[in-house]
C-alpha cells in the first residue's frame, strides 16, 4: 500500500468517524420519539412503537399551533430584518469611503467581544422602560442589527464586480436601484448563505426570549420543551418528539437552500 493509498483511507475514516459523531444525536433523537421514557433511559436503540402516544401526550399537554406561531414568527420577521439591515450596512461600509470608515467597522468588530449576558440587564430595563417587555419587538429588536452578519456581507461584497455598479450608474439608475435591481440578484448565494445562519440562530434563540417573554401564550418552541424537561419525572419520549418538530423547520431551510449556501460561504458571485 502506497503512502497516498493510506493517506486517502485514512481521511476517510476520519470523514466517517466525524459523520457518525455528527448524525448521532439526531438519529437518536428520531429513535427516541419512537420509544417510551423507560427505554430511552435504558438505552434502547431501535425504533419502537410508542410514537402515536409521544405525539398524543405532546399536543395535548402543549398548544403546538400558538408556540408554533411564536417561533415561526420572531424567526421569519428577525431574520428578513437582520438581512435588509445588515445588508444595507455591509453594502455601505464596502461601497462609499469616507475617512471614519474603517475606524467605524472596527469599532463595530470590539464589540463583538462584549459577551451578551453584560448587555441583558440594560437591554432589559430599556425594554421594560419602553414598556414592550413580552412582546416580539423585545425579542427581535436586539438582534436585527447584527454585526457577524454585517462583517459578512462586506466581506462577499468584495467580490461584487464595480464594473456593474458603474455600468448602472451610467444607464441613470439611483444607489437604491443598483443595491435593488443588480446587488441583491448577484449576491443571492450570500443572502441564502445569511438566511440560514440567521433564522438558525433566531428559531433556536434561548437565553434572550426567557428573559422578555413572561407568558406561555407569547413562549416559543425552545422555552416550551425547556419547561417541560424540569418537570419532576420527564417524559422523555414525549420531550424528543417535540425535539424532533422543532428540528424541521431548520432542516427544510437548510435542504432548500444547501447549494447557495455552499456557493455563499465560499464567496461565489454570480
Amino acid at each position: 500500500m502506497t503512502w497516498a493509498v493510506f493517506r486517502r483511507a485514512l481521511v476517510y475514516v476520519l470523514l466517517s468517524i466525524a459523520a457518525f459523531v455528527s448524525v448521532f444525536p439526531f438519529f437518536w433523537m428520531i429513535i427516541g420519539a419512537t420509544n417510551t421514557s423507560a427505554d430511552i433511559i435504558r438505552g434502547k436503540t431501535s425504533i419502537g412503537g410508542a410514537l402515536l402516544t409521544n405525539a398524543a401526550t405532546f399536543f395535548t399537554q402543549v398548544d403546538a399551533p400558538r408556540i408554533f406561531f411564536n417561533s415561526a414568527f420572531i424567526a421569519i420577521v428577525g431574520t428578513v430584518l437582520t438581512l435588509i439591515i445588515s445588508s444595507l450596512a455591509g453594502y455601505g461600509f464596502e461601497m462609499f469611503r469616507s475617512r471614519f470608515r474603517e475606524r467605524i467597522f472596527a469599532l463595530l468588530l470590539l464589540l463583538l467581544s462584549i459577551p451578551f449576558a453584560a448587555m441583558m440587564v440594560p437591554l432589559f430595563v430599556m425594554f421594560s422602560q419602553a414598556k414592550l417587555v413580552n412582546t416580539y419587538v423585545a425579542v427581535i429588536a436586539p438582534t436585527v442589527a447584527s454585526i457577524f452578519i454585517i462583517f459578512y456581507f462586506r466581506q462577499a461584497t468584495k467580490a461584487f464586480p464595480r464594473e456593474l455598479r458603474d455600468a448602472a450608474r451610467i444607464d441613470g439608475l439611483s444607489e437604491w436601484q443598483i443595491f435593488l435591481y443588480v446587488y441583491l440578484p448577484v449576491m443571492r448565494s450570500t443572502y441564502a448563505a445569511a438566511t440560514i445562519i440567521v433564522f438558525m440562530a433566531n428559531w433556536n434563540n434561548y437565553l434572550w426570549p426567557l428573559i422578555v417573554l413572561q407568558t406561555a401564550d407569547n413562549k416559543t418552541i425552545t422555552l416550551i420543551l425547556s419547561a417541560l424537561t424540569s418537570a419532576y419525572t420527564p417524559d422523555y419520549g414525549m420531550l424528543l418528539f417535540g425535539t424532533v418538530l422543532a428540528t424541521l423547520p431548520t432542516l427544510v431551510i437548510f435542504f432548500v437552500l444547501q447549494r447557495r449556501f455552499v456557493e455563499g460561504m465560499l464567496g461565489a458571485v454570480k
